[in-house]
């Protein structure tokens, strides 16, 4: 279980009163979707630190407007790329995504976009994501290089990712 403190220490440079909206849905999702030790959960807290901004964002800033008509993301209505843009503490992105993940945790994403915007929405959809796409198992072997990739196709903020995942294994080891 993390604590408050715990998380301020990963994310030195968020407001503490910001980070506690998060911590009873991080280790509620956390226990739901079975990170439950210390490799996984540094590198899920990690990841989501990077791609929240430190838990600042939890809606993609960008307008969305580039992915319009990404059929890949399932995006094949007028709007779609704005509509469903990265949202949620993993920033799930696109409609078929949006469609999975509400299936998946029961809310209507595609008539309630926003509603990832919700503190425990939000870490649900990542902890889902993290589970669905094989995250855990990555983190049992320690490849955090993978566990990016698959997050987000690549290694965009690579050095950030580390410094986080640094933080999280001092504070939590």
């Amino acid at each position: 279980m993390i604590t408050n403190e715990d998380l301020r220490d990963i994310c030195t440079h968020t407001k503490l009163s910001r980070l506690e909206r998060f911590v009873e849905p991080l280790n509620a999702a956390m226990t739901e979707f079975e990170i439950n030790n210390v490799a996984r959960e540094t590198m899920f807290l990690a990841q989501l630190a990077h791609e929240s901004g430190g838990f600042n964002y939890v809606r993609e800033l960008a307008t969305g407007d580039a992915y319009e008509q990404r059929n890949d993301l399932g995006n094949t209505e007028p709007g779609d790329g704005r509509r469903f843009k990265g949202r949620g503490l993993i920033q799930i992105t696109g409609r078929a995504n949006y469609a999975q993940c509400g299936n998946a945790l029961g809310l209507d994403l595609l008539g309630q976009p926003e509603l990832l915007e919700e503190p425990v929405n939000a870490c649900r959809s990542a902890a889902w994501f993290w589970q669905s796409h094989g995250l855990n198992e990555l983190a049992d072997t320690g490849d955090f290089r993978r566990i990016t990739k698959r997050i987000n196709c690549g290694l965009t903020g690579w050095q950030d990712r580390l410094s986080y995942l640094e933080r999280a294994q001092q504070v939590l080891a």
